[in-house]
Parts: C-alpha cells; sequence; structure tokens
C-alpha cells in the first residue's frame, strides 16, 4: 500500500528553463517534492529529466525558481545547494576510482559550516550500517572504487550521497545495467531511505520499478511536466502511458 502524505512542499521549481549551449531543453518546468515523498520522473529518452537534475544541482546553467524548504537557492553554487540538503546521484555512478569504498564514503560526509558547527539534515547514515547492509562492500572496503562491478559502484555512490545526510536525494537511473539480483539490492536500499523520511526524485527507465517504489509520477515531455499525480492515477491514464512513454 502507498503511503499518504500531507506535509508541504520540501522542494519546488518554477519555470525552470535550462539547456545546453544554444539547444534548450527545459522549457518552464514545474515540480513540487513534499517531505518524505518518492516522486518518480518519468519520460522518453532525451525529453530533459537528467537535464532537470543537473539543474537542480547547478551544474548548468538555468532560469526559474528552485526552493528547498522554503529557502530560495537563486544562483546557487553546487556546493550551496548541497549545503541546502539536496544531493544527487548522477547516472554515470561517478565515484573516485582512485579511492577505497571507505574512502569514496568519507568524502560524502557533511561537512561543517563558517560557524562550526554541522548544516542542518535529514536522516543519519554512517558507513558501518551500510557496511552491515551490503556485505560486498564490507568486503571490499579497502579496495578502489575503479575495480568494482557496476552494481557495487551504484551501490556505493548512493551510499555516499546518503553520508550527507540529505532531505532530498535525487537520482537518475540507478537500475540502468545492472543484474536483477542489483536491481533488487538498489531497491531494498531505496525502500529504506524512504522509510527514514528523505525525498526522493528518481528518474527511472524501467516503469515497474517506479510504480513500485514511488508515492507519485511526474511525466515530462517536450521539456515540461506533462501529467502529475498519484501511482492509481498514472495506472489508469492509458493516454499519458501512450502519448508521452510508449515506443
Amino acid at each position: 500500500m502507498k503511503r499518504e502524505f500531507h506535509f508541504p512542499a520540501l522542494f519546488s521549481a518554477r519555470a525552470v528553463i535550462a539547456g545546453y549551449g544554444q539547444g534548450q531543453v527545459l522549457h518552464g518546468v514545474d515540480l513540487d517534492v513534499a517531505a518524505g515523498e518518492t516522486v518518480g520522473l518519468l519520460g522518453r529518452n532525451g525529453v530533459g529529466r537528467s537535464t532537470l537534475l543537473k539543474a537542480i544541482m547547478r551544474l548548468l546553467p538555468a532560469a526559474g525558481d528552485i526552493s528547498m524548504a522554503g529557502a530560495p537557492l537563486g544562483q546557487a553554487s553546487t556546493h550551496a545547494v548541497t549545503r541546502a540538503g539536496i544531493a544527487y546521484v548522477p547516472e554515470e555512478r561517478a565515484i573516485f576510482p582512485d579511492l577505497t569504498v571507505r574512502e569514496n564514503l568519507a568524502v560524502g560526509k557533511r561537512g561543517r559550516n563558517f560557524h562550526g558547527h554541522e548544516d542542518s539534515a535529514g536522516a543519519s547514515w554512517s558507513e558501518e550500517e551500510f557496511m552491515d547492509m551490503f556485505p560486498n562492500l564490507k568486503r571490499r572496503a579497502n579496495t578502489a572504487g575503479g575495480v568494482l562491478s557496476g552494481g557495487e559502484q551504484q551501490m556505493l555512490t548512493i551510499c555516499r550521497a546518503l553520508m550527507g545526510q540529505p532531505q532530498l536525494i535525487l537520482i537518475d537511473e540507478p537500475t540502468e545495467g545492472l543484474s536483477l539480483a542489483m536491481v533488487e539490492q538498489v531497491a531494498v536500499l531505496l525502500r529504506e531511505v524512504a522509510r527514514r523520511g528523505v525525498a526522493i526524485l528518481l528518474v527511472e527507465q524501467k516503469l515497474t520499478i517506479a510504480l513500485d517504489l514511488c508515492d507519485r509520477i511526474s511525466v515530462m515531455g517536450h521539456g515540461r511536466i506533462v501529467f502529475d499525480g498519484s501511482v492509481d492515477q498514472f495506472r489508469s491514464d492509458t493516454n499519458v502511458r501512450a502519448q508521452w512513454l510508449e515506443v
């Protein structure tokens, strides 16, 4: 049974416009994520889902209004967005290949602000519990990240992002190219993330996984949100799936 939420928006994006060079990809995206909510961002390849995540993280120039916990991020740096409580797991995983598993996790730890205090954080996570949850990472704790399997690297990337104690985590295609066994491990971790009240914005091509994990579905098309509703509403709307998802 899907959880029900009665929380105000934790994250809000309004009229977000972004692209690459002269090519505009996002044409005014409006999107909200409530505290503790898992939102699936669906759409065909090339509609701008990954671009939106990069725009939120200020990894590319973007116009529009983005706020976190009521605080406008404006043209904040990537570092400031992270300090605001947003973590990002890119599609390419982007671990540090020459650092060990332990060192990769240490890099993700939440730092301190200029007053010497830890920034406001979400659910608490530790290296020890990740090692307990994923024996493969524990066995390879002192192994360089670059020699891990693709599935192990994906687990490490998500765990490293959670070490920053985010309130919202953006995850781009976490199951892409993984074995069925590793896909299930990713799903187990994401369920635990949601159980602890961390909000998730999930880009996922596998529809069955998205519908199983998410509380709400937003569909992108032509650089905009063309559908936003509950999983049940999405399931019953055959026109949305035919027009915006099916090949």
